[in-house]
């Protein structure tokens, strides 16, 4: 059985180092050959559920601790999830004046809360693993209601929402899973430890479906507007870095918790955005294309959160000593500037 067990943990682990491969693998594939991917769209919601399942296995009370230690450091990482991310969509759709139907898709990954991934990225680049843990779960418990405000308070102009349907959905599909998930890790500790193992794997399975679906709903427009998804949502999970860090700069946080912040921030739960984005499809209220930000997110920032990740793990204690010296320095010019 341990054989067994280290089989599957080594096997996950591949899958994992290697997902971004995986997933622009078979977003070509599905580009080229959309029928075959097609019937999954109408799972999208259950393969998140998987995903939300399994992250409430990896949950326990622990994990909130973090609230009580230093409320402060988390509600500024949430504060900062739900006002820069969907501030920054905004700007970005109204300066590149964007059409509406890919409007509102970036608008739905800059109103959901963080992704799971950003917890891995943040110990691979030796940032605050249990911060960027609570900030995860605490957003992702708020989502439900905050999500659809933001939603409806940015993109209205554009579309019909139905926020109580929103509220509903991300009920369905994150916090019911995510509650389920917890409960079973609470009675069958032992057996969830041992069967955890296997979760990456599992997920990333259901995200590379998840894009697949996305791709092949959209084949034939994305050859004229994929481009400009692309762009815009680099453009958006990049400037997320650069803001969560230095919101954790303004607020005098050590280096380890700007890293998190930063990798907190810029990386959304694409795939929340992607199944909402099919279930207003479904409803008529969006262009299937609405989903295609989400499920370019879903790539994107899995690529860019390992570089980044990496980056922040070769930063040194001696960087943040100079940031300080400078602070330091001028603060001392300052004051011999008015003496």
């Amino acid at each position: 059985m341990s054989k067994i067990i280290l089989f599957l943990e080594r096997l996950s682990s591949f899958f994992s180092k290697t997902f971004a491969f995986w997933v622009i693998f078979f977003a070509v594939i599905a580009y080229l050959f959309p029928d075959f991917f097609k019937p999954i769209a109408a799972f999208i919601s259950i393969l998140l559920g998987i995903v939300m399942f399994g992250m409430g296995l990896t949950l326990s009370p622990h994990d909130f601790s973090e609230v009580f230690k230093r409320p402060i450091q988390v509600v500024i990482g949430m504060v900062g999830q739900f006002v820069i991310m969907p501030t920054l969509a905004f700007v970005l759709v109204m300066f590149l004046n964007l059409p509406p139907e890919i409007a509102s898709g970036v608008m739905l990954v800059g109103c959901c809360p963080g992704g799971t991934a950003s917890n891995v990225m943040s110990f691979i680049g030796k940032g605050d693993v249990p911060l960027s843990v609570t900030i995860t779960a605490c957003t992702t418990l708020l989502a439900p209601v905050v999500t659809p405000a933001l939603f409806y308070f940015f993109a209205s102009q554009w579309i019909n929402i139905d926020p109580y349907s929103m509220f509903i959905s991300i009920i369905q599909i994150v916090i019911l899973p995510i509650i389920a998930g917890v409960f079973l890790n609470f009675l069958f500790r032992d057996t969830v430890s041992k069967v955890v193992v296997c979760l990456p794997m599992v997920s990333v399975f259901a995200i590379i479906s998840i894009v697949a679906a996305v791709v092949a709903a959209s084949a034939e427009r994305l050859a004229s507007t994929g481009l400009l998804i692309f762009a815009v949502v680099v453009l958006h999970n990049c400037l997320g870095y650069v803001f969560g860090y230095s919101l954790a700069k303004l607020f005098r946080m050590k280096l380890a918790q700007k890293k998190t912040l930063a990798i907190e921030i810029g990386m959304q739960n694409s795939g929340l955005s992607v199944a909402l984005a099919n279930k207003l499809a479904m409803t008529g209220a969006v262009d299937p294309i609405a989903a295609v930000p989400g499920a370019i997110f879903s790539v994107w920032h899995n690529i860019s959160g390992t570089i980044i990740a990496t980056l922040f793990a070769n930063m040194s204690d001696k960087e943040e000593i100079s940031e300080e010296t400078e602070q330091v320095s001028s603060h001392d010019e300052l004051k011999e500037s008015i003496s």
